[in-house]
């Protein structure tokens, strides 16, 4: 369903990504860990067409996103942004639209769908990540925990193929990072294909059907969630590890 082929993204001559290769079959997650700064959300952020990027491509389905900037680069990313949603860290909600406003208008302005029909599927939506009362609620009424069930509803609104979270828990407590794993998990059993960047290594092991590794711009290691968490064979693997066992 989602194939990322060597990837390479510069920032002036600084290498992020030095040619990462990962794919998430139809109906399973990935997984996406690595350090702070070893350019997890760059691969994100070129895998929904945010970021453009000097080498590789991106295939989702029969969309297809390739590197530069060239002439056919707009009607690529339009392809692509049908097939894939995006849950970022921060909520990036609508502030002066309500709950199912926010899940709502982008099926009725972008999909075309009669606006009864997306508040009706708004509604069923937000009853599945919990929220079914809180609706009309604006998005400052709400908790994090909430404004990002809200978020994860809205990409959900959009049908996409491939849903992309980049460390949908990092500004959470640990209730509402409970609350938003939860609902993730639940997609997972339904389902729905994602990768998935996290720090959450207890997550990555009940949901991932395969851990990727991103260290230095390259992915290091991938395998089940028991062959690279109980058993890394990569040195970087094993660091990461050591450290997310002693972090809060």
């Amino acid at each position: 369903m989602l194939t990322i082929t060597n990837l390479v993204k510069r920032w002036g001559r600084c290498d992020v990504l030095k040619g990462v290769g990962l794919r998430v079959e139809r109906g399973t997650v990935g997984v996406l860990i690595g350090s702070s700064g070893s350019g997890k959300s760059t691969v994100l952020r070129c895998a929904n067409g945010l970021e453009p990027f000097q080498d590789g491509a991106v295939t989702v389905g029969s969309a297809r996103l390739t590197a530069g900037l060239h002439n056919g680069r707009p009607e690529q990313l339009r392809q692509l942004r049908r097939c894939v949603g995006t849950v970022f860290q921060q909520f990036n909600l609508f502030a002066h639209l309500s709950a199912i406003e926010n899940v709502s208008e982008a099926p009725i302005h972008v999909l075309g769908k009669p606006r009864e029909v997306a508040v009706h599927d708004a509604r069923a939506l937000l009853d599945r990540v919990g929220l079914t009362d809180r609706r009309d609620a604006m998005p400052h009424q709400l908790s994090g925990g909430q404004q990002q069930r809200v978020a994860i509803a809205r990409a959900l609104a959009m049908q996409p193929d491939v849903l992309l979270f980049d460390e949908p828990t990092s500004s959470l407590d640990p209730k509402m990072t409970g609350e938003v794993l939860a609902v993730i998990a639940d997609l997972a059993k339904s389902g729905q294909t994602m990768l998935v960047v996290t720090h959450a290594m207890a997550f990555a092991r009940k949901v991932a059907n395969e851990v990727h590794v991103l260290s230095e711009g390259v992915i290091v290691e991938s395998g089940s969630p028991e062959q690279v968490l109980d058993s890394p064979s990569h040195a970087a693997t094993r660091e990461l590890l050591a450290a997310s066992a002693f972090s809060p």
